[in-house]
């Protein structure tokens, strides 16, 4: 008997539109679509998220066994509040689907999916389960201690510095193309070094390897490697009846792979997404993973359209329609809403960036009396330095706001401090966070690290009590420090108890290191709690490496006196969130499209993405403000320079019609000139004046 016969007769799909329940039913009716592959192209704003939750319930009230569903996300985040939302939805409809949905074990990111398949499968494929994983600037440093232990670091030219060879390895390991492609695409000035980075590379694996260490791409590479194996992928494919995929626009070459190869034949593969919004090649993602998607299977995948959206008044989404149509290559839709028209989203010209700030807060606070708060409207921006101007006008007139970007909560040295012990505990072979651990004693310095190190390398057990080397001075502390990591990298360890010792031995120590140590110590505190709620050291280390909280605040709530603030963020960041009142900074070219992005048509049709993107954030309100002069910082090879914009390419003349035109303050003709594009013969009026 399944769940769909015992489960009581509760519509649960009655709050979807038509387009969201053929996506959720599809290929539950009918005998000829059962398991085709589909693929779910969901507009902004058009429930993408609700479609997907309702379909996994409505597959496991089919028959589906939960056990063997896997739900690939892109934060850890999303998976859960997934998770919960299927809860909510199944308990609509009857109490043994709600149970079934807690056996649900297979949802979250690629990233720890694959980490959690590498441990299980470490003995089959050369691993050693006890491996730790460096975070992104752990993989920077045990780079720069190879390229320094190789000589160069020393070299008469100029050879890249930590960072960026980190950088062209990650993007030769996600894209899956060639070092010179990537190096005349993205770094053409290290077209001199590939005989370099290809000794560098070799032995940064060999390090990896002797440290049993992985990087954030390795847990990619690992298992896309272990599905070019027959064996391992069809024992891996087996284990899985449906596979979904979320935000599949933002796969890379690795993840799409990954993906092919679990499901050759794309039985049971859902995936859903938005090309136009399409925005992370940076990060080695490729709109032509969801653009292609259809094409790898034997009848093509199905594919359903989102075009109801939830979010924007009418008008809004008819400006925001009428720029991505322009793109060349795409999914045809066209989003519509039933909301009230409301106002034609504004196109603004000021003189230059000072004034787009004044421009700004005054909107900002007029929308505030009418009633918006400030955590309802939003101001958007291509680039982190856009929006100077404008926090120095909030910070006169006195505005909170809180800006999406800067240090984030483990970038933050006492927790890399206290991260990096712990990664010690588990594995003595990580010298990178051996190295920082060991180092946090008072008369232990890198000498001594060093020898610790080696003699741990050495041996083939745990030896953190052997006080070889450690001066007399040190043994006190030493003892203590010991003692700590013994019982936190124990194979039995107690957690989260010995983790909280951990913690206490560390805040002992946090006077001494830092000036600032109690607002450090609460952050100690606070990562003692978030340890709390993971099963064990494992599992916290590997999530929190890979989807890691922006700020403790990320945890307990923004930490401002004010309650009400507004919001500064990236376009990147942005997306997937919106807000009532939408701001953009500098819709000009230079700033989007960017400088620095309009060496190939790929790149110029991702910024016009990015525009998208931001116009389709606003629910009520949409500006977009056209400075007629602005600072750049030292693009295209011109230096720090002013200079005069004009409107953006991507809304040109056909398109003025869809914005309301506004020039702020009152503009001359020729402000107005350059941005909607009427075009002033101004040589008459010079012979005209003398006649």
């Amino acid at each position: 008997m399944t769940i769909r016969e015992i489960a009581p007769a509760v519509d649960y799909l009655a709050g979807l539109n038509a387009e969201q329940r053929a996506a959720v039913e599809f290929g539950c009716a009918r005998d000829d679509e059962r398991d085709r592959p589909l693929l779910v192209i969901a507009g902004a704003g058009s429930g993408k998220t609700s479609t997907l939750v309702h379909r996994m319930v409505h597959l496991i009230r089919e028959g589906a066994d939960p056990g063997a569903m896997l739900l690939l996300t892109f934060s850890r985040r999303a998976a859960q509040d997934m998770v919960r939302r299927m809860e909510r939805v199944a308990a609509t409809a009857g109490e043994r689907l709600a149970a079934q949905i807690a056996k649900l074990a297979w949802c979250g990111t690629f990233h720890a999916v694959g980490a959690r398949l590498l441990r299980e499968y470490a003995g089959r494929i050369g691993l050693e389960p006890g491996f730790t994983i460096h975070d992104r600037a752990d993989s920077a440093d045990l780079m720069d201690l190879v390229r320094h232990e190789l000589g160069l670091s020393a070299q008469a030219k100029r050879f890249p510095q930590k960072g960026t060879c980190l950088a062209i390895y990650s993007a030769i390991v996600n894209t899956r193309a060639a070092l010179d492609a990537v190096l005349q695409a993205s770094y053409p000035w290290c077209l001199g070094c590939e005989a370099e980075l290809k000794r560098l590379f070799r032995a940064y694996v060999e390090a990896k390897l002797a440290q049993r260490v992985l990087d954030y791409d390795d847990l990619l590479l690992y298992w896309a490697e272990m599905m070019a194996e027959p064996a391992l992928a069809a024992e891996l494919g087996a284990r899985f009846s449906h596979v979904l995929v979320d935000e599949y626009q933002d796969t890379n070459a690795l993840q799409a792979t990954i993906l092919l190869a679990l499901k050759p034949d794309g039985r049971g593969v859902t995936v859903v997404g938005d090309d136009a919004q399409a925005i992370y090649a940076f990060r080695g993602a490729s709109v032509r993973n969801i653009l292609d998607f259809p094409a790898h299977f034997t009848p093509p995948a199905a594919r359903v359209t989102l075009e109801r959206n939830y979010r924007s008044t009418p008008a809004i989404l008819a400006a925001a329609n009428a720029v991505i149509a322009l793109a060349p290559e795409r999914y045809a839709k066209d989003l519509r809403s039933e909301r009230p028209a409301g106002g034609k989203p504004r196109l603004v010209s000021v003189r230059d960036e000072t004034a787009q700030a004044d421009y700004v807060v005054e909107r900002i606070l007029a929308r505030r009396e009418e009633g918006v708060a400030l955590k309802a409207q939003a101001v958007l921006f291509r680039t982190a330095h856009h929006s100077a101007h404008l926090e120095l006008e909030l910070t006169r007139r006195n505005i909170p706001y809180v800006k999406f970007g800067g240090l984030k909560f483990l970038e933050a040295a006492h927790v890399k401090d206290l991260l990096a012990t712990l990664r010690f505990a588990q594995n003595p072979r990580d010298r990178v966070a051996g190295f920082r651990a060991i180092q946090l004693l008072a008369g232990l310095g890198p000498r001594h690290a060093g020898k610790v190190l080696d003699a741990l390398a050495a041996e083939s057990s745990r030896r953190f009590d052997d006080a070889d080397g450690i001066p007399p001075a040190v043994l006190p502390a030493w003892a203590a420090f010991a003692a700590a990591l013994g019982d936190a990298g124990a194979a039995g360890a107690r957690w989260p108890a010995d983790f909280e010792r951990l913690c206490t031995w560390y805040l002992g120590e946090l006077p001494r290191l830092y000036e600032d140590a109690d607002p450090r110590g609460a952050d100690v505190r606070q990562l003692a709690r978030l340890a709390a709620t993971y099963p064990n050291r494992e599992r916290f280390l590997t999530e929190l490496t890979l989807d890691p909280p922006g700020a403790t605040s990320d945890e307990a709530g923004v930490p401002l006196r004010d309650e009400d603030y507004l919001i500064l963020s990236t376009i990147h960041s942005a997306k997937g969130q919106e807000w009532t009142s939408v701001s953009v900074l500098n819709v000009v070219d230079g700033c989007l499209p960017s400088d620095l992005a309009t060496g190939t048509g790929a790149e110029i049709e991702e910024e016009r993405r990015l525009l998208y993107v931001a116009m389709t954030r606003a629910k009520d309100q949409l500006d977009l403000v056209v400075p007629q002069r602005f600072y750049v910082s030292g693009q295209s090879g011109h230096g720090d320079r002013h200079v005069y914009g004009s409107r953006s390419r991507f809304i040109p003349e056909s398109l003025l019609a869809r914005f309301e035109h506004v020039a702020w303050p009152a503009a001359t003709g020729v402000a107005e000139a350059r941005a909607f594009g009427v075009r002033v013969d101004l040589t008459q009026r010079m012979r005209a004046r003398w006649e």
